[in-house]
């Protein structure tokens, strides 16, 4: 039995029970795809069910509101992924009449689809002979045939690009292309993987050469920039804050924050003091304010680590153009506010 041999063998007996696997369709494995992109099924799999529950066709997701697609997908990070998903969904819909491309070709010029997620769907859609290539899939190879070569670097893509094409069987190429996939994420795992039970043991480089907690390797990562940002929370005496879109390219693109002001360095009460005429807080007559959280919130992101406190400004004005608090939970917010919010109102 040889090498994909073995994993469709694995596969046929240790697959999860998926519901994007119950059929072929492309607009079901479309949405998987995009939102397990850089998250794990365990955490992936409630979204993929509310959006399926929530937009059950291409043409459902193309009329909803980008604000009620970005509030479905709040907590999954990477909110690009959202964006494009709805561009997407839009172009499909009213460009194509709701018929997904049925090639490789012309998968990869769809917004937001690039090689892996335009092979896993033309391969197991359309049965294309066509190679994925994701983390799970580096990582199988890269120990199975003991190369050292980074990952992440231009060599890397192509070398793994052409092995992993190279090994396609000649029908199936879906199941296969699923079974890598899934031997990565299940078995061959990147930490403490249980090779007493892995059917490729026999000819794995890695194991027989003692490697596997050294392969796959990587390049240097990009250093860590680190931002601190004060939320400025207001509170209004008719029940009511601030909250704004983010419209600028980068984290957090058009969905709801508090007021920010971002600082070099953390920022003490004294600080916000003698700061707070650079403070943007809409002319507001402030009467008091209070840190809310003493100790900062950490958020990692891929490049950066941000450093977040909130500071409540409390004020006897009214808020004609704010937000009441009690219909704040309709706004698409990044996670750490959303987690600020219901402690703040617990």
């Amino acid at each position: 039995m040889n090498f994909n041999s073995k994993l469709t063998h694995w596969y046929s007996i240790h697959k999860r029970d998926l519901p994007w696997r119950l059929n072929k369709d492309p607009y079901s494995i479309w949405l998987s795809e995009i939102i397990l992109q850089q998250t794990q099924v365990k955490q992936g799999l409630p979204y993929y069910l509310k959006f399926i529950a929530h937009y059950p066709t291409v043409f459902d997701l193309a009329n909803a509101s980008e604000d009620m697609v970005l509030k479905d997908w709040q907590g999954l990070g990477y909110y690009s992924r959202a964006r494009n998903l709805h561009l997407t969904s839009k172009y499909i819909a009213e460009e194509l009449n709701g018929v997904f491309p049925k090639s490789y070709k012309d998968l990869i010029q769809l917004k937001g689809v690039g090689d892996y997620t335009a092979s896993a769907i033309a391969s197991i859609c359309y049965e294309e002979k066509t190679a994925v290539v994701d983390g799970n899939v580096y990582r199988v190879l890269s120990r199975f045939f003991g190369i050292d070569t980074p990952i992440n670097s231009t060599q890397g893509v192509k070398q793994f690009k052409t092995l992993a094409s190279s090994l396609l069987p000649k029908t199936k190429i879906g199941d296969y292309n699923q079974a890598i996939m899934e031997f990565g994420a299940r078995q061959c795992k990147p930490k403490s993987p249980d090779c007493s039970i892995c059917p490729l043991t026999k000819d794995c480089v890695a194991f027989n050469t003692g490697k596997i907690t050294i392969l796959p390797t990587k390049l240097n990562k990009t250093k860590i920039k680190k931002r601190y940002l004060n939320f400025l929370v207001v509170k209004s005496k008719d029940g009511k804050t601030i909250l704004e879109q983010r419209t600028s390219k980068g984290i957090w693109q058009n969905l709801y924050q508090f007021p920010l002001f971002e600082t070099s360095e953390k920022m003490t009460k004294t600080d916000f003091k003698l700061n707070q005429n650079h403070i943007k807080t809409k002319d507001l007559m402030v009467e008091t304010v209070d840190l809310f959280n003493s100790k900062e919130v950490i958020h990692r992101l891929s490049h950066q680590e941000l450093h977040i406190k909130f500071w409540i400004l409390k004020t006897c004005e009214s808020l004609k153009e704010g937000v009441l608090w009690s219909e704040i939970s309709k706004y698409a917010v990044p996670i750490v506010i959303d987690r600020f919010i219901k402690k703040f109102q617990s």
